[in-house]
């Protein structure tokens, strides 16, 4: 991508801090909180549309990353670490993202992934702490009996996989807890596998 000059760069981090925040500003909140004339924002905007850091959009307060940008800031920032997971949204959207962490090559490659913060004690026997991050495959697909994130009912979850004929069973690691097996049918709409956990670190 082609680069930008300091002004465009204070503009874009700012578009971004804003839609981080689910509050896409205007070209009149932009100019304010940087004392430009709306005439100016417009075409620092343009630029940046033009650069390939902003899609087209004539809608009012319309802007929007692009996903050439997205995929280059992802790259350079690390890891989206996922929060709670807003019912009805995609587990990568962006008011998911928590952070970003970069994990280098500790988990080999790492396309396509996330990072997952786990709430909770079902998967202690399998050494995954409550606090701990895991680093999640996001391909919708999992090999019986690894472990693995699901959806249920947009409520993410760490469980062992099992992938059975007319249903999926969820196998908690806490033998001294005492927790049950999660069994749901695979016809049902409130489960969505999201993928492998590939890899599990604790922030010291």
């Amino acid at each position: 991508m082609k680069s930008l000059t300091e002004k465009q760069q204070k503009i874009l981090e700012y578009i971004e801090i804003r839609l981080a925040k689910n509050e896409p500003p205007s070209q009149r909140e932009i100019a304010e909180h940087f004392g430009l004339a709306q005439n100016s924002v417009h075409q620092l905007i343009s630029y940046l549309r033009k650069k390939g850091y902003l899609d087209d959009s004539s809608v009012h307060r319309g802007l929007k990353l692009s996903k050439e940008y997205l995929d280059q800031a992802k790259h350079a920032k690390g890891l989206p670490v996922v929060g709670t997971v807003a019912a009805g949204l995609p587990i990568l959207a962006q008011e998911n993202i928590q952070e970003y962490v970069d994990v280098g090559e500790m988990f080999g490659g790492t396309n396509n992934s996330f990072i997952l913060k786990v709430a909770g004690d079902s998967m202690i026997d399998e050494g995954i702490m409550d606090g701990d991050f895991v680093v999640v495959k996001d391909n919708s697909e999992i090999s019986s009996g690894k472990i693995g994130v699901v959806l249920i009912n947009d409520e993410a979850t760490v469980k062992k996989v099992y992938i059975q004929k007319s249903r999926i069973a969820l196998e908690p690691a806490n033998k001294a807890a005492g927790y049950k097996t999660i069994y749901v049918k695979k016809d049902t709409d409130n489960i969505h596998i999201v993928g492998p956990v590939t890899g599990c670190f604790r922030k010291l």
